[in-house]
């Protein structure tokens, strides 16, 4: 999969569309336990993702692949 968009949504969640024209939900929340995610608990550092294709990021160097978006997403 490749990430053509996404957009930060309230509680830590990721609306994602692929492009191959699904669009999902990705919750973050069972990765703000891990040290790398946990600056993200915060809603100002979560809304600052970016789109990297294949993967998302965020300025803190926390990172998720687009394969791990992809087993998770909940399609909407």
């Amino acid at each position: 999969m490749r990430i053509k968009s996404i957009k930060p949504r309230d509680n830590q969640i990721l609306e994602i569309v692929a492009d191959d024209g699904r669009v999902g939900l990705f919750d973050l929340t069972p990765y703000l336990e891990l040290e790398a995610f946990s600056d993200l608990k915060d809603s100002g550092n979560f809304k600052k993702v970016k789109n990297g294709g294949y993967f998302v990021e965020w300025e803190n160097g926390a990172d998720l692949s687009a394969d791990t978006i992809d087993a998770h997403l909940l399609i909407i």
